[in-house]
């Protein structure tokens, strides 16, 4: 009998299952959109339940689509919106809130409080950088915990007693799916675990310290594991058996699903953020640049692997913003056309600094601004500036990933829903002043996850396997000249400066 991987990819927006043959190629497909809850300016929520039920429909349907049972997968890999916090009853299996999405930004005050505060490394926005890699921010997991256990009622209580269980999506999932109340697995993986905010990058477990100052009973965090190994079994009907071998966080996922495998190699993926990771190796580099320092990913046996990392919160979700807010466009697939209506910007500017801004320049306070209008300006201007951000971000993320590494990019591997838009790609080749790589295969981050379940089972044997099965569709050159490249840039900076200390703290 034929046998595949397959990947649970729990995205931002969706859930999806792809089932992938020896070549890396996808042999059946599903996906379910989920509900995005905004119960107040600022908080971003999901239902996990909901999450919960939906993957389970796209794994039937995947299997339902290629006429697959459980004795067609070897294994199933999984890989997840990261940062994103749920916790749930050990025993009833219910969710005590929704999950609060690492978009979130209620956890600002308490950013602030613990910025000011101080500690052994001093105060500010890196206290808990030496230990985490991290800055504070609302962006990770370990802040969004500490505000569910000081305001969800009898949570706390529950947690100090290990009947509350947290996690990643990863963790929510893989304990539904070997057996939830009925002796559930309760892990997570060492990338997943490095962005709680909660975990020592060197010691790879949960640090007392972290847990002191976030006041976070450690009875309720789940073991950390390598990122490939066989942690148990499937006892949900979706697939009775199959082992589950492998967890990424979505973006370490992308890094394997390019096989970036080597010290100096990068990728970008273009989704509902941009997040540009770079592999340095079993080398901890700590970032002066405004990145973040993280686990790439650890394999059976192996010692862990390092990489620098460059977060955008807002790219492809600037362009449903612009579907589902203002109504300019019905689908996100007529940004294109709409913004090659127009030769260029029209002078407009978009920072789309709905969350904040993230890497390299961490304001909190920032919000999202749209500078340079002029009354030439119409909807191709806005369409197109849309997509340029998403460029122009990138940009400011790979210049400091460079001055942090002491390298320049030769090439920029990328992947994600926005790269089968040429025209974004294109301006990026342009604005970066340098090849912007498509790979055959876009499904990147559920390859990896796929890859990492499929090499603990020795479906695949080595990297070099993994490697054979990687391919470039298209190559993107630049062709503008350096004084227009030069022009833009400058505009860009002035805009996004604009953006800066909006919000009071």
């Amino acid at each position: 009998m034929p046998q595949y991987v397959a990947a649970i990819d729990q995205g931002t927006t969706s859930t999806r299952c792809i089932v992938f043959d020896r070549q890396g190629q996808i042999v059946s497909l599903a996906q379910k959109e989920h509900k995005q809850i905004y119960p107040q300016p600022g908080w971003v929520e999901h239902d996990p339940e909901e999450i919960w039920h939906n993957t389970l429909e796209v794994i039937a349907l995947a299997r339902i689509k290629a006429k697959l049972f459980s004795h067609n997968i070897v294994a199933i890999g999984i890989t997840n919106q990261r940062e994103t916090t749920v916790v749930w009853n050990r025993r009833t299996g219910k969710p005590y809130y929704n999950a609060i999405v690492w978009q979130d930004m209620r956890t600002a005050d308490l950013v602030a409080h613990y910025a000011s505060e101080g500690g052994p490394s001093g105060g500010g926005q890196d206290r808990f950088r030496p230990q985490t890699g991290l800055p504070l921010a609302t962006y990770f997991s370990g802040l969004k915990l500490k505000w569910l256990l000081d305001n969800v009622p009898g949570l706390r209580e529950d947690a100090e007693r290990g009947d509350a269980l947290f996690g990643n999506m990863d963790t929510f999932v893989v304990w539904n799916l070997t057996g939830g109340t009925n002796g559930g697995l309760h892990l997570t993986d060492v990338t997943n675990a490095s962005r709680t905010q909660l975990m020592n990058l060197q010691t790879l477990n949960w640090d007392d310290q972290l847990l002191n100052d976030f006041t976070v009973p450690r009875a309720m965090l789940p073991q950390i594991r390598p990122s490939s190994e066989v942690y148990g079994t499937v006892t949900s009907e979706a697939l009775p058996g199959v082992p589950i071998a492998g967890i990424l966080g979505d973006q370490q996922a992308a890094l394997v699903g390019q096989t970036c495998f080597e010290p100096g190699q990068a990728k970008n993926t273009y989704g509902t953020g941009c997040f540009l990771l770079m592999n340095t190796g079993t080398e901890l580099r700590t970032s002066t640049c405004g990145l973040l320092t993280t686990v790439a990913y650890q394999f059976q046996n192996q010692p862990v692997h390092y990489a620098l990392e460059g977060s955008v919160a807002i790219t492809g979700a600037l362009v449903q913003w612009l579907r589902d807010n203002l109504g300019i466009i019905k689908k996100s697939t007529e940004i294109e056309s709409l913004a090659r209506s127009v030769e260029d910007n029209g002078g407009a500017y978009f920072v789309p600094a709905f969350s904040g801004l993230y890497a390299p320049h961490w304001k909190a306070d920032a919000r999202g601004v749209i500078a340079g209008l002029t009354r030439f300006v119409n909807k191709g201007h806005l369409a197109r500036a849309v997509l340029e951000a998403t460029a122009y971000q990138t940009v400011d993320v790979v210049r400091a990933m460079e001055q942090d590494a002491g390298v320049s990019l030769k090439s920029l591997r990328v992947d994600g829903g926005m790269v089968v838009n040429s025209l974004l790609m294109q301006f990026q080749a342009d604005i970066l002043n340098g090849p912007v790589v498509c790979p055959k295969m876009t499904e990147t981050t559920a390859l990896g996850a796929a890859y990492a379940a499929g090499l603990a089972v020795g479906y695949w044997q080595n990297l070099d396997d993994l490697r054979q099965n990687w391919g470039i569709a298209k190559t993107y050159e630049s062709t503008m000249d350096d004084t227009e490249r030069k022009r833009l840039m400058r505009g860009w900076q002035k805009a996004i400066e604009r953006s800066f200390g909006w919000e009071e703290q």
